[in-house]
């Protein structure tokens, strides 16, 4: 990877412009998940161990360029304190006065929190002006928000163009995770996918049967694979107008000799919610009433056997429908038996997304994998290919330097 990382940068007595992703959870105007600050320590404490001035931006939620109060990055600015366990200043705004009257009164190792790069219209239109005062500000940009990599905005793509650009720690370990999985994995490699729809997932499942030797398809997108055979899925999740769409990454599969591996047995119930009758189902002979909503024993029992003769497993996406007991059990054996793999030395694991992380974490192994990735958007466009417009500006402003 063409990119400058945090090695041997002097930063003593420098203000450092450092995209972070704040875009945390709230509820009741207090953070309910620490995850994504807690990521961002390293950076921060490196930066401000070196005597760097930190000036940490970011957005929050969707204002649509407008100044709403309740998704101010005050109370986020709080909670990165209490992570620390240090002071963290907090300015107004995120240029102009008032961000230059907070960085004023920073001193060697101090951080300052601007507030949300989304209440300008600026930030999200990747405007110019924009992108140049948040650049006024600063002598040094560091970008640690993989998460917002797939959005050129002007916080993400547009400063990194006007300020010697680095790549946090964060930022770095993410990529070097993501370069091992697909780009240069040890083989063989298989992916894992889950979800609901395959309309949602289609480049995923392009890409990847070019680029793996085994995928893995489940959740209810699996229902629509089985439909587009001619197997009768009963009342499952299914899209009807993509059954073509499956037969044509079936056989281009064939072609690339990718293996494919859809259920073989299947968790149904007449309906989606907690405590109900549940049964096991062959996913040949899925009952009329029922619906497919997780994967049953056998598939579970297939799928770990599979584990020891991989070396590299991607996973985005659930399974099953995990967040409605019982039909969280089928990812939550595949998941541990993932966890005991990678534990073991005998696989590498990457795993991402929001559903994938919060089926991680209810299966207790959230720290046992080789890297989990706590952006959405962004490892899902990775993962089909895609060029991410804030990792492509790392990329031409280490070129350009």
């Amino acid at each position: 990877m063409a990119l400058r990382t945090l090695d041997g940068v002097d930063v003593k007595g420098k203000r450092v412009l450092l995209r972070a992703d704040l875009n945390v959870p709230m509820k009741g105007g207090r953070v309910t998940d620490l995850m994504r600050l807690e990521r961002l320590t390293p950076t921060i404490r490196e930066l401000s161990s070196k005597g760097a001035k930190v000036l940490i931006c970011s957005h929050l939620g969707r204002p649509r360029g407008k100044r709403v109060p309740e998704m101010s990055l005050a109370p986020v600015a709080l909670a990165l304190g209490e992570v620390l366990g240090r002071k963290v200043r907090f300015a107004e705004d995120c240029i102009g006065i008032p961000a230059q009257q907070a960085i004023d009164l920073l001193g060697q190792g101090d951080v300052v929190v601007l507030e949300n790069t989304r209440f300008h219209p600026g930030e999200q239109a990747n405007e110019p002006a924009f992108g140049a005062a948040l650049a006024r500000l600063a002598e040094l940009y560091v970008n640690d928000a993989f998460s917002a990599a797939h959005r050129a905005h002007a916080s993400t793509e547009g400063v990194a163009h006007l300020l010697p650009a680095y790549a946090g720690r964060l930022m770095q370990a993410e990529l070097e995770a993501l370069h091992a999985a697909l780009d240069n994995p040890v083989r063989p490699v298989a992916a894992m996918v889950g979800g609901a729809k395959i309309s949602t997932k289609l480049e995923l499942l392009g890409h990847l049967v070019e680029r793996v030797d085994a995928l893995v398809i489940g959740g209810a997108m699996a229902n629509t694979f089985l439909a587009a055979q001619g197997i009768t899925v009963g009342k499952s999740l299914q899209e009807a107008g993509m059954h073509q769409t499956a037969r044509d990454i079936l056989d281009h599969a064939q072609a690339q000799r990718c293996e494919i591996l859809l259920p073989m047995d299947v968790v149904v119930a007449a309906e989606l919610k907690p405590g109900v009758a549940a049964q096991v189902a062959d996913a040949n002979a899925i009952p009329a009433g029922s619906m497919a909503l997780d994967i049953g024993p056998l598939t579970v029992r297939a799928t770990t056997g599979r584990l020891g003769a991989w070396k590299t497993l991607v996973w985005n996406g659930p399974l099953g429908a995990f967040e409605v007991p019982p039909f969280n059990e089928g990812t939550v054996a595949v998941a541990k038996a993932v966890a005991a793999a990678t534990a073991a030395g005998q696989l590498r694991s990457i795993a991402g997304g929001g559903d994938t992380v919060a089926a991680l974490q209810q299966a207790g192994v959230l720290d046992r994998l080789s890297y989990v990735s706590t952006a959405g958007g962004a490892f899902l466009e990775w993962m089909e290919g895609k060029t991410l417009p804030g990792v492509a500006a790392l990329e031409a402003s280490s070129i350009a330097a």
